[in-house]
């Protein structure tokens, strides 16, 4: 091994904070990937639920449309754009294993990023 590379850093080190280590474990280059895991899924669940809110107003005014043509094809466009913007999201899970899996070789890696540490 070269000597240069195995000589400690002239900067030190710096210690992760014990809430960090709580929640994420020792290991630096997991935690940044669980936190953007964590972020990507709660990104997600914000766009269901949101999604469920849309699809209980856009059902409610279907209901309240009546015989207005107009009203009934605002609704039946609003509850179609709410399930494909389900569909998205779903889709944007399956879309990201293909790309882990043919640029990386593990379907996982997008969606579980980890920094590999020396």
């Amino acid at each position: 091994m070269n000597k240069f590379l195995s000589l400690n850093s002239p900067f030190g080190s710096v210690k992760l904070p014990d809430q960090i280590t709580a929640t994420y474990g020792t290991d630096a280059g997991a935690a940044i990937g669980k936190f953007l895991n964590f972020t990507l899924r709660a990104m997600i669940v914000g766009a269901g639920v949101y999604a469920l809110i849309n699809l209980l107003v856009a059902g409610y005014s279907f209901m309240a449309a009546g015989e207005d043509p107009k009203k009934i094809a605002g609704a039946w466009s609003k509850i179609w754009q709410t399930l494909l913007g389900l569909a998205f999201a779903a889709g944007a899970f399956v879309l990201a294993a293909i790309f882990g899996q043919l640029i990386f070789g593990d379907p996982t890696f997008i969606l579980n990023p980890r920094i590999p540490t020396p």
